[in-house]
């Protein structure tokens, strides 16, 4: 599952969180301080800001490695971390914001925390210091920066001024915008131990002593003044590279597991198990109650995940359940308790319309372009896709209050959902029955196609989807590939382990996975189909020119509103993209474990993890 792009606008303050792998502290103790949760997928990294590898597991692990100003809570409010720091406006014209770290703050190598320690924010998520530095335009294609971060073209990127000053303690920086920038909050940067990158760029293997990573610091503080692209280049390497890891042991360089977060990762196993364990030196966010241990068992299939959690194998069950896994949940009861509820967590269908921004590949595929013919055989793509069967057969089983997601930009429930909708023109992929809608897809195909006919297999249609052990993944692609043949396509179903690093890849022309929304921005979901952000190849100016707009200045929700209104109707009349379903959630949780509360944002499930504890 990708993490939404929205949370690009915010990139700056999840760098902290993508690189560091930390832990929290204690409060009390329970008869049982370990912890082990399902994961329907496997760890692919340690640092989800590189764009490839910001994956739901991989954020979730990277949580609770590393802590920075915010979080988010179970209500969808924005917690300021006042373990961590504060951050106060010192100036509206030009509009000035200060962000401070509390003295004290460590990392888990017992290196002090401070204002350096929020630099790197800047670097990746700021193309005009790339260029500066030599370290490559991130908005030229056929470049490939130094850092391989999905933070550039976002709202900071967009509006800081200059470089951010380190005040005279450097426990503080000052970052200038352009504009009062409505989530100026969220723009904090986050933390990140720049010290460990420099001593790996230096080639060392081991934790340095607090002298040595305090000098290693202040190198970096040198490199990112000065503009230093020899030294910039090789700490990006690293930080695009490096931390691209699905195993963990003794064998692993510590310095890729320093963090300030509550949890250190100690193991982790290819495709299997992720063991963390509570960092000693952890004062950077909330007090842990009790858990000394977490561990994540990689199960793919929701029945065997349930079982599991039967078995006492697990204490909570998440991930992606099946109908017959939640029956299973609910019949363990009193030992087992259910928790469920809406996930701000979306499926939806990206269709291919060229190569990936930043590539030079060249798409062919039947979808190529904007032109009337590569319009049509998206929209039949689209009509034939059996999205209410979908819902029907494998989301009601689940939630049966689950309805047909039809907007981009806002789920069923939010105000506005009713009145978007109604405007967008989604309605012509709504009206009729499916069979109705196929039969339209069919007469689009045949325009281009005269011989197709249902089982024709005319439009030749490969699909990019999660890891063949998604049990609930595969029984969506199989009802696509029957619905979309009678409508002349032949789909190729082969679920593909590991697709999150195949997004790009111009052999795949369509592709199913969810978006999770991290964060509550003005820009919404919109700044998921600007042009740098998408994987499809889309580019639309009306949308890129909405997406700056919502970023750089406070509006009203009416006016909000109607700008959704544009950008779902222009994706609807380009035929590039549906919603499918909002995630059901289905949590089966130990009774005994107690402080389990899910947020609708990512991280969904661990947001706070130090509130845990087994009762006895």
């Amino acid at each position: 599952m990708k993490l939404n792009r929205i949370a690009r606008a915010v990139l700056a303050a999840a760098a902290a969180a993508g690189l560091v792998v930390g832990v929290i502290n204690p409060a009390h103790s329970a008869a049982k301080t370990t912890v082990s949760i399902v994961q329907s997928n496997a760890l692919t990294g340690l640092n989800p800001s590189v764009q490839e590898y910001n994956l739901t597991f991989n954020t979730d692990v990277a949580y609770l490695s590393g802590i920075g100003f915010t979080y988010y809570n179970n209500q969808a409010q924005l917690v300021d971390n006042k373990a961590f720091g504060t951050y106060k406006i010192v100036s509206q014209k030009p509009f000035k914001v200060k962000y401070t770290v509390n003295p004290g703050r460590t990392w888990s190598d017992g290196t002090p925390i401070n204002g350096i320690d929020l630099l790197l924010t800047h670097v990746v998520s700021t193309a005009a210091y790339s260029v500066i530095a030599g370290l490559g335009d991130p908005n030229d294609a056929k470049v490939t920066p130094a850092f391989l971060s999905g933070g550039y073209g976002g709202i900071y990127d967009e509006h800081v001024v200059g470089l951010p000053i380190l005040s005279p303690d450097k426990m503080s920086v000052t970052v200038e915008y352009d504009t009062q920038v409505p989530d100026w909050k969220l723009l904090a940067p986050g933390p990140t131990p720049v010290h460990t990158l420099v001593l790996m760029e230096e080639g060392k293997t081991k934790l340095g002593t607090i002298a040595e990573n305090n000098a290693a610091r202040e190198r970096f503080y040198k490199y990112f003044q000065n503009y230093d692209t020899t030294h910039l280049k090789a700490i990006g390497k690293i930080w695009s590279e490096d931390y691209n890891i699905n195993k963990v042991d003794a064998s692993t360089n510590p310095l890729l597991l320093v963090g300030n977060g509550p949890f250190i990762v100690k193991t982790a196993v290819p495709n299997g198990a992720v063991t963390m364990v509570r960092n000693a030196k952890y004062n950077s966010g909330p007090k842990v109650k009790s858990l000394q241990t977490v561990v994540f068992k990689v199960i793919g299939d929701g029945t065997a995940a349930a079982q599991a959690l039967k078995n006492g194998e697990v204490d909570v069950y998440a991930g992606q359940p099946t109908a017959d896994a939640v029956a299973q949940l609910k019949a363990m009861a009193p030992a087992v308790k259910v928790i469920g509820g809406d996930q701000a967590v979306y499926e939806h269908i990206d269709l291919r319309v060229g190569p990936a921004y930043g590539t030079q590949d060249t798409y062919n595929g039947p979808f190529a372009g904007m032109s009337q013919q590569a319009i049509d055989l998206r929209t039949a793509f689209l009509l034939a896709y059996p999205r209410q069967e979908i819902i029907e057969k494998i989301v009601k089983p689940i939630n049966a209050s689950s309805e047909l997601m039809n907007s981009l930009m806002v789920f069923n429930k939010e105000p506005s959902y009713k009145d978007i909708i109604a405007k967008s023109g989604v309605s012509k992929f709504t009206e009729g029955t499916q069979a109705d809608r196929t039969a339209k897809a069919l007469a689009l195909v045949k325009k281009y196609y005269p011989s197709a006919a249902a089982g024709s297999g005319s439009v030749k249609v490969k699909l990019l989807f999660g890891q063949p052990s998604n049990a609930r993944r595969v029984a969506e692609a199989a009802l696509l590939k029957a619905e979309a043949a009678k409508a002349g396509f032949d789909v190729d179903v082969t679920p593909t382990s590991g697709w999150s690093k195949y997004g790009k890849d111009v052999k795949y022309d369509v592709a199913f996975f969810a978006w999770v929304k991290s964060s509550a921005v003005q820009s919404g979901n919109v700044g998921t189909y600007e042009t740098q952000a998408n994987w499809q190849g889309y580019s639309n100016a009306t949308i890129d020119a909405i997406y700056k707009e919502l970023g750089s200045k406070p509006f009203s929700a009416a006016e909000i509103k109607d700008r959704f209104i544009k950008v779902d109707a222009q994706l609807i009349k380009d035929a590039v993209t549906l919603p499918i379903f909002q995630h059901p959630s289905a949590n089966g949780v130990n009774a005994k474990l107690q402080g389990v509360a899910p947020s609708p944002f990512s991280p969904t499930l661990v947001w706070n993890l130090w509130d845990w504890y087994f009762s006895n």
